[in-house]
């Protein structure tokens, strides 16, 4: 399949904040075989897109979220993480049945797609679920199943985790992959985090975890083993050698962004979700500086509301902005790229995901440049972080194939899956 998108502006996030102001990219099966200014090469192509007043930028890659809580979507709203968590979230989701999380996945599904997100990285319960969404969907995404040492599933889990790798990883043409997915350090104890250690090098697979999301947990870790969270986990040794990605990470000192840095662990930030849930303020900039690869995610559609990762590069910048009260703190090409490039190297996917580069796997979107909050145009990419809307995402290319043309779902029925996200949602909370 060879794709030609001509006649376009490309935003290529090659390390610089500069664009090419028109020009053409090729694709070839799943791949990026070329890119320039100028006149677009002849040849024989499959499908000739012209981009006339818009822009092609790589697909967002959404880092940290639980897609099938879109079922829980305003259910609990303007509660405390604990309370919100130990009294209305994990009550509800002990109802969730396996077709409830396909169908809760499905709508996740929709709603990224429809605002840019080729990518996403879940950690839940039910993933064979999430996988078969995530297959039939064409979307790319990193799948961990949730597990937690203090419970009564926590043997099942490890066992989950172990047939799931077998099972998925790799799959879709290479779109799924699977990590492991402890909770946190105050619901995994160490004994069983040895365990998931064991299981990661054994089966070679990632990690995927919280970590200090609020001040409650940082001081409870420290009080029970004398040591904050980031340090407690590095005495474990959970970082050694394998890729990490810590969600949220919003209460560090200083030795914390230093351990980071040096094992090489991805962080997630979830701004919108840490705002709502009165979590605090992650030290993002600090952590830029200091060459942690620090990339943008949703959280769950309950703690946000929406998986909407333009909404999460504005927030980003606008609340570091704010809470260092520098207006040149993360500026627009920065909160993109944490949006893109950084997603992709803090999933252990830099080498192929997050940029427009030839050799590089074609997740790329296009964005329409002719709504008024999109004119006029001084900075395009000002105007992309700080004014575009979700519905500006005209169409989303996934490993060469184009899921949605025209804001036009292409890969399955999006009437359908809404139908059906609202009669779960009835049955699940009796209305």
């Amino acid at each position: 399949m060879r794709i030609l998108l001509d006649n376009i502006s490309i935003i290529p996030v090659s390390g610089s904040n500069s664009f090419i102001e028109k020009g053409y990219l090729l694709i070839e099966d799943a791949f990026i075989k070329e890119l320039g200014t100028g006149k677009a090469p002849e040849g024989e192509f499959d499908r000739i897109i012209d981009g006339e007043n818009q822009v092609l930028l790589p697909g967002f890659i959404n880092a940290h979220t639980h897609a099938a809580m879109t079922l829980l979507r305003g259910y609990a709203d303007d509660l405390p993480l604990m309370e919100w968590l130990e009294n209305k979230i994990w009550p509800l989701e002990a109802k969730l049945t396996p077709e409830d999380i396909y169908w809760g996945t499905m709508l996740a599904i929709v709603e990224m797609i429809k605002s840019g997100t080729t990518t996403f990285n879940d950690m839940y319960f039910c993933m064979d679920e999430v996988a078969r969404a995530v297959e039939l969907s064409g979307m790319r995404a990193v799948l961990a199943r949730g597990m937690v040492g203090v419970g009564p599933e926590s043997e099942q889990a490890i066992e989950d985790s172990r047939e799931l790798i077998g099972k998925w990883q790799g799959q879709a043409g290479g779109r799924i992959s699977f990590r492991l997915g402890p909770h946190a350090p105050y619901t995994c104890p160490p004994a069983y985090l040895e365990r998931v250690m064991q299981l990661s090098d054994e089966l070679q697979a990632g990690i995927h975890i919280h970590v200090a999301e609020t001040r409650v947990e940082y001081e409870d870790i420290l009080k029970q083993y004398g040591k904050t969270p980031v340090s407690h986990l590095e005495s474990l040794g959970l970082f050694q050698g394998r890729q990490v990605l810590a969600a949220h990470c919003v209460h560090l000192n200083e030795e914390e962004i230093g351990i980071l840095h040096q094992y090489q662990v991805g962080v997630a930030h979830n701004p919108e979700s840490n705002m709502k849930l009165a979590s605090g303020i992650a030290p993002v900039p600090r952590m830029l500086e200091s060459g942690i690869a620090v990339a943008l995610g949703t959280d769950g559609a309950s703690s946000n509301n929406n998986l909407d990762m333009l909404q999460e590069m504005r927030s980003s910048s606008f609340l570091h902005k704010v809470n260092t009260m520098d207006p040149m703190v993360l500026p627009a090409y920065q909160a993109l790229e944490m949006a893109t490039a950084n997603g992709a190297i803090s999933l252990g996917m830099g080498n192929e995901l997050g940029r427009l580069e030839p050799g590089y796997r074609a997740d790329m979107i296009i964005m329409n440049l002719k709504e008024a909050h999109m004119t006029p145009r001084y900075d395009l990419l000002a105007n992309i972080v700080y004014s575009a809307q979700a519905s500006d995402v005209n169409s989303v290319i996934i490993d060469g194939k184009i899921v949605m043309e025209n804001r036009e779902i292409k890969t399955f029925d999006e009437q359908e899956v809404l139908a059906k996200a609202r009669e779960t949602a009835r049955k699940l909370v009796g209305k």
